[in-house]
């Protein structure tokens, strides 16, 4: 074992596998298996089989103004006419803000082309339901009434068409067999709703059956007026990279990478670096001496003598710069430092003056005592600015 790993060091760290091991299982376990044999679903990214990739590049080639929409309907044009909005079986349902947005949108004068029951509870006033059995055979389905959508195809085919429920507007059946009703339109405002049991007429595999292409072409109109918004918003497609990344395994990536860190946080985290003895202060320092001097004056109330020691220290070393004697009178003493150093006269012969008193005053404040020690090596430091070493004075 290393030396920097305690024991409770090494349990958490292994309590800390313990878990990522565990998510790591749960990832793959909860991780859906790739069909076998996927269809796809009508993206107009998707080539295969149930894929509508080949009708968006028709429509390119045949000079549509087509374009995939991967924002939020409450981002399509505020002047809807002439617009088309392909809602191809979306695979996510709307919020209320969207379906208000699609509804405006109809009302202004937009085409809505909506296929499959989930496509009906995002169009507007439309009502379908699945068909739970799923039969993949194709089916033909005959027009029921000649209409600008059905005049150049007699019949249609589609793979497993949801049904028709209802509708509070009056709608117009365009194909279906005997009860089934697998294609219908109706106004909503100026704009139209026009409904699919089923996205297979557009598909990769079927656009080309009998009449399919046509009946696609005809719904979404003449390209000289027609802009087609081929809606990938609910089928996953979001404009963000917040959206993109939550639909990949990075989320859980980023989890178990925050587990280890946690771990390693609380396993090294209540030691900086190696650990060491606090360094000692050895008693032989300076500043022990200082400390010792300074709770002796202290406990014997010496605070004369201090004065009296920074008195005739600074005194002494002032008299050697003006070259005088040191006996001589402070007048004079304060004149010479007030001519040589610029020094203000009055305040020097107080603070000298005091300072002489305070040495004879057994009753001195600690503070006044401190003030005028502060005085004293205030003028001291600036008769030595570079901290000069000065002779010891003959009264020591």
């Amino acid at each position: 074992m290393p030396a920097f790993l305690d024991a409770r060091d090494l349990r958490l760290l292994i309590g800390a596998g313990v878990v990522m091991l565990l998510l790591l299982g749960l990832t793959y376990a909860f991780t859906p298996a790739p069909a076998q044999q996927s269809m796809g679903f009508p993206s107009s990214y998707s080539e295969e089989w149930a894929g509508a990739k080949a009708a968006f590049l028709l429509l390119q080639d045949l000079g549509y103004r087509v374009e995939r929409w991967e924002q939020s309907p409450e981002n399509l044009p505020a002047d809807p006419e002439g617009a088309v909005l392909v809602l191809a079986e979306p695979l996510q349902d709307a919020t209320l803000s969207e379906r208000v947005a699609i509804r405006r949108f109809v009302l202004g004068g937009g085409k809505v082309l909506a296929m499959g029951a989930s496509a009906a509870k995002i169009a507007p006033d439309a009502e379908a339901r699945e068909v739970p059995e799923w039969n993949p055979a194709p089916k033909t389905y005959s027009a029921l009434v000649p209409s600008p959508y059905t005049r150049e195809a007699p019949e249609i085919t589609m793979v497993a068409p949801d049904a028709w429920t209802s509708s509070s507007h009056t709608w117009l059946a365009l194909y279906g067999k005997e009860d089934d009703i697998v294609a219908l339109s109706y106004k909503v405002g100026k704009g139209e709703v026009i409904w699919w049991a089923s996205a297979s007429p557009l598909t990769n595999g079927a656009i080309r059956d009998k009449g399919n292409l046509a009946f696609f072409l005809d719904s979404i109109g003449p390209p000289s007026v027609s802009r087609v918004f081929w809606d990938e918003y609910y089928h996953g497609s979001r404009g963000s990279l917040g959206d993109y990344i939550a639909g990949t395994p990075l989320p859980w990536a980023g989890l178990q990478c925050l587990v280890a860190f946690v771990a390693i946080m609380f396993t090294f985290s209540r030691r900086a670096g190696p650990i060491r003895a606090p360094a000692a202060e050895s008693r032989l320092s300076p500043l022990e001496f200082v400390e010792t001097l300074g709770d002796l004056y202290q406990s014997a109330h010496a605070a004369p003598a201090s004065v009296a020691v920074a008195y005739r220290r600074f005194r002494y070393a002032l008299s050697r710069k003006l070259a005088i004697s040191s006996t001589a009178k402070l007048p004079d003493i304060c004149r010479s430092a007030a001519a040589r150093f610029g020094w203000q006269e009055d305040a020097l012969l107080d603070t000298l003056a005091r300072s002489e008193r305070a040495m004879r005053n057994i009753n001195l404040n600690d503070r006044d005592a401190l003030d005028l020690v502060r005085q004293l090596h205030d003028y001291s430091a600036t008769l030595e600015p570079l901290g000069g070493e000065q002779e010891t004075p003959a009264w020591r």
